[in-house]
């Protein structure tokens, strides 16, 4: 058995971002003087902003971008005798909170060379019980939006853009989020912009939809209706429900981590340039082995590179996916990874009885597919080991 490298030149990080001095400080600030360290105006700063990014849609920070997901699902109004539509191809979390609604799940495949889904990969699944769609604008790549908003808006069904991976991209000019009827984002670790762990965000189209966000976020308070003689009574706080029957959450993400938050939407383009000048170096150096294919991006979207995925074709020099990390690893110490399970394979859905899809093309990726480390903060000479020693991989496998 060969043994796993303990060290690595390249390892597969949980750390998306290096926060510099500047940031770190204006989460130390927010820690010396925030009052209240949570819900207070560091928060207020943090929706304001992305509000903007979102062309004016109302904005909620929230713990998680599945925080965002679960508010969006009970949001949607789903449960049993609808379906959802969610990509087989993504991160577990996109389907769960829809799962915990009692709807059925209904897995759609995803395109061979974008690795998203499109509306020709939507439609033959959508029924009279097709209540809302969820679409992963996966590895940073935003998904082709038009067609897919044609069919909901034809079919009158919601749509919930999973953004986690995917802030700054853009479909013809549109930010992701700012086109479906809920848009969610990540601020996780690995994120391309990380608020210190954890942290999301949910934006919501309709402002009457969003008027309920609050009170579901923050265990339904709301202010007592006023003026009142006296600001403590009956007590300093009301709750009720804002969905009849829909007990509220607590979702709230710290003050210190809105600072920082703020801080870093400023720096989203830069952030995105960086990831896509880095990516290209390196697509460049492997561009003439065609058994090595990365995403296509679709006419009108955009590109953030989250992630850096490849599919290996290497059936003709008689390799496989596993030939080509094994190399990576064991040969010079790059920890590359295989991710995104087809969500019907996991014995989580399976025993939910979701076990069934007709999804080829999730198929023949996942059991083809890598993902390299890859990080804004790699240095040159890091971004030129990973390029090189990829390409003498492959060289290595075409020689057999």
């Amino acid at each position: 058995m060969t043994t796993t490298p303990t060290e690595w030149v390249l390892p597969f990080s949980g750390r998306g971002i290096n926060y510099t001095e500047e940031d770190i400080q204006v989460v130390v600030e927010a820690m010396r003087n925030g009052d209240p360290l949570t819900q207070g105006p560091k928060l207020a700063q943090l929706e304001q902003r992305f509000s903007q990014m979102m062309g004016g849609l109302p904005s909620f920070g929230v713990s998680s971008c599945t925080s965002a997901l679960e508010l969006s699902a009970v949001l949607s109004r789903v449960g049993p005798g609808d379906e959802v539509i969610i990509p087989a191809h993504t991160y577990c979390a996109s389907a769960i909170p829809f799962a915990r609604t009692g709807a059925r799940l209904v897995w759609a495949d995803i395109e061979p060379d974008t690795r998203v889904v499109s509306a020709e990969t939507i439609a033959a699944l959508v029924t009279e019980h097709t209540k809302a769609i969820v679409v992963v604008h996966l590895y940073g790549l935003a998904a082709p939006m038009g067609p897919i908003m044609d069919l909901a808006r034809e079919k009158g069904i919601l749509v919930i853009e999973d953004c986690a991976q995917a802030i700054g991209a853009t479909v013809n000019g549109q930010p992701v989020g700012s086109i479906g009827d809920f848009g969610c984002f990540s601020f996780h670790g690995q994120k391309n912009i990380t608020t210190m762990g954890e942290g999301g965000i949910l934006v919501v189209r309709s402002e009457e939809t969003a008027k309920m966000v609050p009170g579901l976020r923050h265990n339904g308070h709301r202010p007592y209706p006023g003026p009142r003689d006296h600001y403590w009574v009956p007590a300093m706080v009301d709750t009720d429900y804002d969905i009849d029957g829909v007990w509220p959450f607590n979702y709230s993400i710290g003050e210190a981590q809105c600072a920082l938050g703020v801080r870093l939407l400023d720096q989203v383009d830069e952030i995105s340039d960086v990831r896509r000048e880095k990516a290209r170096s390196i697509l460049d150096a492997v561009s003439g082995y065609e058994e090595l294919s990365p995403q296509a991006i679709p006419d009108g979207s955009t590109h953030v590179y989250h992630l850096l995925s490849f599919r290996y074709d290497g059936g003709p020099h008689g390799k496989s996916r596993d030939d080509l990390i094994a190399s990576l690893v064991y040969e010079h110490r790059i920890q590359a990874v295989v991710q995104y399970y087809p969500l019907y394979r996991y014995p989580l859905f399976a025993k939910a009885g979701f076990g069934e899809a007709n999804c080829p093309n999730t198929d023949h990726f996942f059991d083809n597919m890598l993902s390299v480390p890859f990080y804004p903060w790699f240095d040159a000479d890091q971004t030129e080991y990973l390029a090189v020693r990829l390409a003498e991989s492959l060289d290595k496998l075409r020689r057999g």
